[in-house]
């Protein structure tokens, strides 16, 4: 029988279509689209309560989200690509180098935070499929812009222009057009798949399982969203299921609940390996 989506989900399941999403069914030779505006400044309240804004997922539709998360992940392989080794480029290095400038412009611009986690979910899952060439630090540069700049059109109300989101002391500047042709590749990598599954997609659910039902305060809201964000650019993370991140995130988060009220929750949750959860006081969900 076919699962029966509730209203919340819609925002998660709507069709994809290779023309809206960079607004190219308009002329070729338009730079500006109805997107293009300068973000104005987010109100901090509306960042802490960006997940509180829908009703909590039935289980149905995180029975759906588990089944697809893979589909959203790097390709088997990636994180042992992110090891030291001898020779070649340091891929890990190249990795943060393009999030620590993408991290200054989400705060330069007060982007959402799951803006943040998208451009990182664009990020690892190119880089899974291909490989940089060797001392082209540009390329470096204007992949993070190009991932950033299709995460904020996915997430933002407001997305500044192409040369507008060039700051935060970035070392190369690149025209519209250029930035425009990456954006393509990227997506073309991507198979037009930017409706991704990430932590962000789970943490309501689990906060308020793991609240016994209850409303989660925003202090514990505020708390997770900070976790996924810190376990978005370690690479020692690439490797669990953004199901597995939000579970843990959620339960770092309520650390301080009853603590048979989190026993009885891991328990009876059967998306996430016990093992998993029963782990969660991993010391890396506990760095400042």
């Amino acid at each position: 029988m076919v699962p029966s989506y509730d209203c919340a989900a819609s925002v998660l399941l709507c069709a994809e279509d290779n023309t809206a999403i960079l607004g190219l069914d308009g002329e070729e030779g338009e730079e500006e689209c109805s997107w293009a505006a300068a973000t104005p400044p987010r109100d901090a309240a509306a960042t802490d309560g960006f997940l509180m804004d829908f009703p909590v997922l039935s289980d149905e539709c995180i029975a759906a989200l588990v089944g697809r998360e893979e589909e959203h992940m790097p390709i088997e392989g990636y994180p042992q690509r992110l090891l030291p080794r001898p020779g070649g480029v340091d891929l890990a290095a190249v990795r943060r180098d393009a999030l620590d400038w993408i991290w200054k412009v989400i705060e330069h611009y007060n982007f959402a935070p799951l803006t943040a986690v998208l451009s990182v979910n664009y990020l690892d899952r190119y880089l899974s499929e291909n490989e940089l060439p060797e001392g082209k630090a540009w390329m470096t540069q204007l992949l993070a812009v190009a991932c950033l700049s299709l995460a904020a059109k996915m997430e933002e109300t407001f997305v500044p222009l192409p040369l507008d989101l060039q700051v935060a002391e970035a070392k190369f500047v690149f025209e519209a057009r250029t930035i425009k042709r990456m954006e393509l590749l990227v997506l073309s990598t991507l198979k037009w798949r930017m409706q991704a599954v990430t932590a962000c997609s789970f943490i309501d659910y689990f906060l308020n399982k793991f609240s016994d039902h209850g409303a989660p305060s925003l202090l514990a809201l505020s708390r997770s969203t900070d976790l996924i964000l810190s376990t978005a650019k370690g690479v020692e993370f690439v490797a669990f299921r953004p199901s597995e991140i939000a579970a843990s995130a959620a339960l770092a988060a309520l650390g301080e609940c009853r603590s048979s009220v989190l026993e009885r929750s891991i328990t009876s949750c059967k998306y996430i390996s016990k093992k998993i959860l029963l782990n969660f006081k991993n010391p890396y969900f506990f760095q400042p």
